[in-house]
């Protein structure tokens, strides 16, 4: 794994979320916050899951451990979570585009909000999390149909269509 390719996948995190927020704003507030039993009660806390693990991993990154995820109730609405996610998004993005070989190879320590203290290499917990996050977008998408909302296509292969038509424009 080298700095440029997670790099890219880290632009394709944000190119996803950013696609799930905008299939996200085509609902009402109530079918926003609506409880439909997934993993997380709706789509509103399943997005916020999505936020708030990039930051707690943010945050594990920079050596510090939190103790919880942020609270989803604090989103009232899909532009209260985007503007909240695009600041944090920000720091990520720069935390990534810093990155050497040798910050990749780092052993990573960090307390999990359950299981305890694991160590791995840095590279690995950058996997993760956009792993994670293709995982609960996958669970939106799902939720939006279900609502009557229209997703947008996240799979990377289209993320490196619209990516290589941008460069050849």
């Amino acid at each position: 794994m080298t700095p440029d390719e997670l790099r890219t996948l880290f632009d394709y995190n944000a190119w996803a979320n950013h696609r799930a927020l905008s299939g996200a704003e085509k609902l009402s507030v109530e079918h926003f916050t609506w409880p439909m039993g997934s993993s997380f009660s709706s789509v509103r806390d399943t997005l916020a899951h999505i936020c708030g693990a990039e930051w707690i991993w943010l945050e594990r990154f920079q050596g510090r451990s939190p103790a919880a995820l942020p609270s989803a109730g604090q989103f009232q609405n899909i532009n209260a979570l985007r503007e909240h996610w695009l600041a944090q998004e920000q720091r990520l993005v720069n935390f990534v585009r810093g990155l050497t070989h040798s910050d990749l190879d780092r052993e990573l320590e960090y307390k999990t909000l359950k299981f305890g203290v694991y160590r791995n290499p840095l590279w690995q917990s950058m996997l993760h999390v956009v792993n994670h996050g293709t995982y609960h977008r996958g669970q939106v998408t799902t939720l939006l149909r279900q609502l009557g909302a229209e997703p947008l296509l996240m799979d990377l292969m289209h993320f490196y269509r619209e990516r290589s038509l941008a460069k050849s424009a």
